[in-house]
């Protein structure tokens, strides 16, 4: 079987990784996440068009799939472990705990990496992610993490080790929970079946008006609360 390595989709798969492996060196060498942030958010772009070239070209392949994947683990994964990994060493514990003890646990936060890497391999072979995810995608994942980065970068908000430990097994365990998540894909454009896809676009476009500096917090925590409410009374209308 002849396999082109260079096809136009994997192209653009690969420029999704770079930005990810730069959005790693930029964190560890220069701690600066705000542009981790932007190198995520262009990887994001990169994650949206292989797909959409890959069909618009028809030069879909099994090589593409996985090399999406493991580009997202990198951009997606590996990044917002790595920035967590990284603030953690340039905080102290709220409790005044030991620090020798307290930088050995902050390997904690590369867990992030390996739950990315479940819940990526869960979706490729999960036939049911079609109109909603199981799971917190991990792009929605990686956003919030380095909005929250961001944030404590500009002094906005203060984090300790114990805040950033929580956040990150807080956050490995929504990638792989059961969760439904709905998705942003619009069953045509008419009103019914899309009622709170218009609405969350709505309040997003609100929240990024009113409160712009916190807005991609808000909006991935306003998503997770809203798809979480959704799938407990799902949940209970089917019992």
């Amino acid at each position: 079987m002849k396999i082109r390595l260079f096809t136009i989709p994997n192209i653009i798969t690969l420029a999704n990784l770079l930005s990810g492996a730069v959005a790693v060196t930029v964190t560890l060498q220069h701690h600066n996440y705000t542009l981790a942030m932007a190198l995520v958010v262009l990887a994001a772009v990169f994650d949206f068009l292989d797909g959409f070239v890959a069909r618009l070209l028809n030069q879909q392949s099994p090589l593409g799939i996985q090399l999406d994947s493991l580009a997202d683990d990198v951009t997606f994964g590996l990044v917002p472990a790595v920035v967590m990994f990284d603030i953690y060493g340039h905080t102290s514990s709220y409790f005044g705990l030991d620090s020798s003890i307290m930088g050995y646990m902050g390997y904690l936060t590369l867990i992030i990496a390996a739950f990315s890497v479940l819940r990526l391999a869960k979706f490729n072979i999960d036939t049911t992610q079609t109109t909603e995810f199981s799971g917190l995608p991990t792009p929605a994942n990686a956003l919030l993490l380095l909005s929250l980065a961001m944030l404590f970068e500009r002094g906005d908000i203060v984090l300790y080790q114990e805040h950033i430990l929580l956040i990150s097994v807080a956050m490995s365990l929504l990638l792989v929970s059961p969760i439904r998540m709905f998705a942003l894909k619009f069953k045509g454009f008419g009103w019914r079946g899309n009622e709170l896809r218009y609405i969350f676009i709505l309040a997003s476009l609100l929240i990024i008006i009113f409160a712009t500096r916190y807005s991609v917090t808000i909006i991935i925590t306003l998503y997770i609360v809203v798809s979480t409410l959704k799938w407990l009374c799902t949940k209970r209308e089917v019992e």
